[in-house]
C-alpha cells in the first residue's frame, strides 16, 4: 500500500515518466545528429579512397572472343586425353603434365 500512496503523493504515472525520460535520451541523441549531407566527403568515401600499399592487385587477363575460349579449352582437352607419354605403365595419374 505504501507504493499507491507515493504514487498518488508524487501525481505522477510512472509509465508517463519512464516515456518522458526515453523522449528526453532520444532528443539528446537526435540533438547531436546533423543532417547536411553537403559534406564533401563521408566515412564510406574515405574507407574506399585509402589503398593499402601492400595490398594484392589481382592481374587483368586480355580479353579473348567466344570462339578463342571454346578453342583453347577443346585443344586443353585433346592435350589431356591424347597424353604425349606413350609408356604409361606404373603411374597412378591422370595423365596431366605441368
Amino acid at each position: 500500500m505504501t507504493s499507491s500512496r507515493g504514487e498518488a503523493d508524487s501525481g505522477r504515472d510512472p509509465e508517463k515518466d519512464e516515456k518522458d525520460l526515453i523522449d528526453e535520451q532520444f532528443r539528446a541523441l537526435v540533438s547531436g545528429l546533423s543532417l547536411d549531407q553537403s559534406a564533401p566527403s563521408t566515412y564510406l568515401d574515405e574507407l574506399d579512397a585509402a589503398v593499402d600499399p601492400e595490398g594484392f592487385t589481382p592481374p587483368q587477363p586480355q580479353k579473348t572472343s567466344l570462339k578463342n575460349f571454346f578453342s583453347s579449352g577443346l585443344k586443353a582437352f585433346k592435350r589431356w586425353k591424347d597424353n604425349p607419354r606413350s609408356d604409361n605403365s606404373g603411374l597412378n595419374d591422370d595423365g596431366a603434365q605441368i
